[in-house]
């Protein structure tokens, strides 16, 4: 009767949790996302008991505005969280009305173009702007416009870009799910898939190895001046250059080997 009760809750859970559905060829980047999903999803209950305290405290003229900046705060990350959450468990808001009916290879193919050239260069270039945005935020302490709020708001914003790389890790994996269904996931082809994504990852990346090195390779130089400099004028263009020669070094790698097999 156990074992039956057991089996019988597994499958209720596999139907039931988002989280639970395909569980069997999840990646680690699914779970990671799933697993900050399943702790911020006790935040609703605790946003649930802000509101309604906060109702009862107006009501008798004691209104507090830590408790209004508490409800954003949870409300916010919560939100955030819920967005990197319904590209791993596929629970975002489509319109099926031609996406069901195709083959498995065909929705797999556009679920890749979808994540690859559209879904993941937004997720990667937020990621990039909210950075310097927490950031700036820290460096001043932001806290809370009103004197009795929360005082800690920069650490909200901060994050902000770690939800958002969770997110791009995630979509990554759901990425690399449907690229299994078409084709060997190798280096090489993972890199067409998510070409867009990976250009920006490169540019940035070059911007800021070459944005330290004159960094540190010039002390008089102010900040704000660093950006203008001739060393990172083309710096878009290093990282094209970066990426086609790792994409050619991964083509050349698995031509010799399937060549000796």
């Amino acid at each position: 009767m156990s074992e039956f009760n057991t089996d019988t809750i597994d499958h209720v859970l596999a139907t039931s949790d988002p989280g639970e559905r395909n569980r069997e060829n999840h990646l680690w980047g699914d779970r990671l996302m799933i697993n900050i999903g399943n702790v911020a999803a006790w935040l609703f209950p605790i946003l649930m008991i802000a509101i309604v305290s906060q109702v009862f405290l107006r009501k008798f003229g004691m209104n507090q505005a830590w408790l209004d900046d508490a409800q954003w705060w949870l409300y916010g990350f919560a939100m955030i969280t819920g967005f990197g959450y319904a590209i791993t468990t596929d629970s975002h808001v489509r319109v099926d009305i031609f996406h069901e009916n195709f083959s498995d290879q065909k929705k797999a193919r556009i679920e890749i173009f979808a994540l690859g050239w559209l879904l993941l260069p937004f997720l990667a270039m937020m990621s990039d702007i909210l950075m310097h945005y927490s950031y700036a935020s820290w460096l001043v302490k932001e806290g809370s416009d009103s004197p009795n709020g929360l005082h800690g708001l920069y650490m909200l914003k901060m994050s902000m870009p770690v939800l958002f790389w969770a997110a791009v890790i995630a979509a990554f994996a759901v990425l690399h799910r449907n690229l299994v269904k078409i084709t060997t996931p190798v280096l090489w082809k993972t890199m067409i898939a998510a070409f867009p994504t990976l250009w920006f990852v490169a540019d940035r990346g070059v911007y800021y190895i070459l944005w330290w090195y004159v960094r540190f390779t010039n002390d008089e130089i102010v900040s704000r001046r660093i950006g203008k400099e001739p060393l990172l004028d083309h710096v878009l263009w290093y990282g094209l250059v970066l990426l086609i020669i790792i994409a050619a070094v991964s083509f050349w790698r698995n031509r010799s080997n399937s060549s000796k097999a």
